[in-house]
């Protein structure tokens, strides 16, 4: 990224921590485009499901990659608890997560700015953007609201086993050699678990706002020139 003011804003935290939510309300804000980074491992996931390529086939793997489009992220189904699985261990995969980087750089390299949310938009893809957030809630209370999406859809998730699933989830993230999930050192981090949403993008807000001014002055520019 370049050493200018343009308001790059990464949003990072585990599975249903509200970071989209809160990544698509700055975004509304601030009037950027937004890119959630997940849908693109989705995507390739959904590709192998729907082909039925063996997930440990690497070429096939990036093949799938190469082939993706900003049409891919819009499919209906990516959200299936199958995809979001399968999207969870093959983005462990070093090869597809660097095939996958250059788009979400594209992206960020916008001139009007861009935000992203995902697991390692604000330590890997985007290091040096100007505003980064990492938004976490208990394990316990990411899985009921997991449940809680599942259900509206129609499902009828088993609590116990969706907690499991996300906990393994948590380790393969957390333990991964390539990217791991961690908050960046200059992040704010939001801790989503009693807070109501309402109050969690207000605080996002704020902080990007206050990131946001302290660059202008650095830069000797007036916020309002700023995107």
């Amino acid at each position: 990224m370049t050493g200018d003011c343009r308001l790059v804003i990464t949003v990072d935290g585990p599975a249903a921590s509200g970071k989209s939510t809160i990544a698509r309300a700055l975004a509304g804000h601030f009037g950027l485009p937004f890119l959630d980074t997940g849908l693109l491992y989705r995507a390739v996931a959904a590709r192998l499901l729907a082909t039925g390529i063996d997930p440990t086939d690497e070429t096939a793997l990036l093949r799938c990659a190469g082939e993706l489009s900003e049409a891919d992220l819009a499919t209906p189904d990516l959200a299936a608890e199958a995809i979001g699985a399968l999207a969870s261990r093959i983005a462990a995969n070093p090869r597809l997560r660097e095939a996958l980087r250059p788009f979400q750089e594209r992206f960020a390299a916008r001139p009007e700015g861009a935000v992203l949310a995902g697991r390692d938009t604000g330590t890997v893809i985007c290091p040096e953007a100007k505003a980064k957030l990492f938004v976490t809630a208990t394990v316990e209370e990411r899985a009921r609201r997991r449940c809680e999406q599942l259900r509206r859809r129609g499902e009828r998730p088993i609590y116990a086993r969706v907690l499991e699933e996300m906990r393994e989830r948590d380790r393969r993230d957390a333990e991964r050699a390539v990217a791991p999930l961690r908050a960046a050192p200059d992040a704010l981090v939001l801790d989503t678990t009693e807070l109501d949403p309402a109050r969690t993008v207000a605080a996002a807000i704020a902080w990007v706002s206050e990131r946001r001014r302290a660059c202008a002055g650095a830069e000797g520019t007036s916020p309002a020139t700023q995107v």
